[in-house]
């Protein structure tokens, strides 16, 4: 079965970035000139996704605003005759019926997000693409795990290394090598201490599942944070289907700390040649001033 729709839960409150995220969605911070909800977007459309849906909360108007037609910006755009702005502003915006929008409307997690779209999804597997997770690479990250999934007919979470001292960040894997750069999974761990997770394998915010899942959610019961949590039912769908690892191909930057935000926004903005020119004899300077 093709894979058709893709979750993005966008319902979280940002605090980790206040006072700007007081007024604006996270996900609405931009990286050099796109936000970030617009990068996991394009990466969706650019896997062949056709329904895009958001998973949203109070406050978040600003997102559905940037994903529709602004007429007045557009007109002025057109009266003073910036062709290549309007085709920009006008490229964002996916064919009507493509977006759907559903509320969580209670903070409890990443595992009730997805819930909330259960009958948007209905009995088919789907993509969960988290904003957060930026990533640079060739190939969309979500296109390299459809193909996996065409193979195996299995539900496929993107996973990389990390540090050891960071694995109480992550949904840890415990697995085995199957090559191709796929692990079959045979358990996992939310978050655990590093004394207590089985690798240094986390999961990373791309996910591709079966409906299954949600049969699994549905029971709401509680994990880390006291949230329901994603890797738990997971961990609870393996007693009957396979999952997979993929080590995919790419850089990731986590948006979802200030660093990793800041690290982004180089990142991208060396790959614009006209940005670059002028970005890069400012951090050999500061780099210089501060004895790197």
């Amino acid at each position: 079965m093709k894979i058709k729709k893709a979750i993005f839960p966008v319902a979280g409150l940002g605090t980790r970035f206040l006072p700007a995220t007081k007024a604006m969605p996270k996900e609405m911070l931009p990286v050099v000139d796109k936000p970030l909800i617009q990068y996991a977007v394009e990466e969706a459309l650019s896997a062949g996704i056709e329904q895009i849906i958001f998973v949203t909360g109070r406050g978040k108007s600003a997102l559905e605003d940037h994903f529709d037609h602004s007429f007045r910006l557009e007109q002025t755009l057109i009266s003073k005759e910036k062709n290549d702005l309007l085709r920009q502003v006008q490229e964002i915006i996916p064919e009507s019926g493509t977006i759907v929008y559903t509320r969580q409307n209670q903070p409890l997690g990443l595992g009730h997000a997805i819930w909330c779209a259960r009958d948007i999804i209905g009995d088919e597997p789907f993509a969960v693409l988290l904003a957060d997770d930026l990533i640079m690479s060739g190939k969309s990250v979500l296109g390299q795990m459809i193909s996996k999934f065409e193979r195996l007919r299995a539900s496929v979470v993107a996973i990389e290394e990390v540090s050891k001292s960071e694995t109480d960040k992550y949904g840890i894997i415990d697995g085995i090598d199957s090559g191709d750069n796929m692990v079959e999974i045979k358990g996992m761990i939310e978050k655990p201490k590093p004394e207590n997770a089985p690798s240094n394998l986390a999961i990373i915010g791309r996910y591709i599942l079966t409906p299954r899942i949600f049969e699994l959610l549905e029971k709401q019961q509680k994990g880390a944070g006291g949230e329901i949590q994603l890797t738990d039912a997971m961990a609870s769908l393996l007693d009957d289907q396979p999952i997979y690892g993929y080590k995919f191909s790419g850089k990731r930057f986590d948006c979802g700390s200030k660093a990793g935000f800041l690290k982004a926004n180089i990142a991208f903005a060396l790959e614009n040649e006209e940005i670059k020119k002028e970005l890069i004899p400012y951090l050999r300077e500061i780099s210089k001033e501060n004895g790197v």
